[in-house]
């Protein structure tokens, strides 16, 4: 089964634009939906304004989002999507604080500028593939600056699905062997794929190895990284190691 991906915006010029870019990034998209407001975006994934849209049998496994729409913000449909296996990510034309930060509080994956190239765009998704947070460069500068001059870190930052944690700068605080919940071990997949992760293999090698597609692995990694309270990969091989995990 190929890749559902939708695409939530409202200038129709930008949204066959990003429907090229996706179809360059990956050869395994299946079909791609479009949505130019909330309510059209909210029709398709099946919930209501307000509530959280839930997992189908055949969810979507790439969500785009516009910040500015007719009926509303982009960060709405990403607060709804919280709990929705998809990988989210922004994007839009602003790259200043006052939208960036909002958005990766709200559990965008990732934050693209509409206005890179073509080319920069393709290989910004791809990184998706590599276990990368797909970040445009202006924005990836913005964080570096960001934590180079010891600015406080955004509540929830940390959080973030694609291991956007990485940039912090703080000292690791020590861990302590634990007894785990049955709820939080992980299973024997996720086992796997994490042994994966700690030796350095990307995504794509992963799902190449286990057989799988590389949105299934991706899954697999953020349910590990919920259950390990954790941002990136490296946290994640150091405390399932230390809490005898794997």
């Amino acid at each position: 089964m190929g890749v559902k991906v939708l695409i939530i915006e409202d200038n129709p010029v930008a949204r066959g634009f990003l429907c090229r870019v996706v179809r360059e990034s990956f050869s395994d998209v299946s079909s791609i939906a479009e949505a130019g407001d909330l309510e059209a975006a909210r029709r398709i994934l099946g919930h209501a304004a307000g509530h959280k849209a839930s997992a189908t049998a055949d969810s979507f496994k790439l969500i785009l989002v516009d910040l500015e729409l007719p009926d509303g913000t982009g960060l709405e449909i990403l607060n709804e999507l919280s709990h929705y296996p998809a990988t989210r990510i922004v994007t839009t034309l602003y790259s200043d604080d006052e939208h960036l930060f909002p958005a990766l509080q709200c559990g965008a994956d990732g934050y693209l500028l509409k206005e890179d190239r073509f080319e920069v765009l393709v290989e910004e998704l791809q990184k998706i593939v590599r276990g990368q947070p797909p970040l445009s460069p202006a924005i990836a500068r913005r964080l570096l600056t960001h934590f180079r001059q010891g600015d406080a870190q955004p509540s929830g930052f940390m959080n973030s699905g694609l291991g956007l944690g990485e940039f912090t700068t703080s000292r690791p605080t020590p861990l302590e062997r634990r007894e785990v919940p049955d709820h939080e071990r992980l299973t024997p997949r996720e086992s796997e794929v994490l042994t994966y992760l700690s030796k350095g293999f990307t995504i794509k090698e992963i799902a190449n190895l286990m057989g799988i597609k590389w949105f299934t692995v991706n899954d697999h990694i953020k349910s590990i990284y919920k259950k390990l309270n954790v941002s990136s990969r490296a946290e994640a091989a150091v405390l399932a190691s230390k809490q005898g995990l794997v």
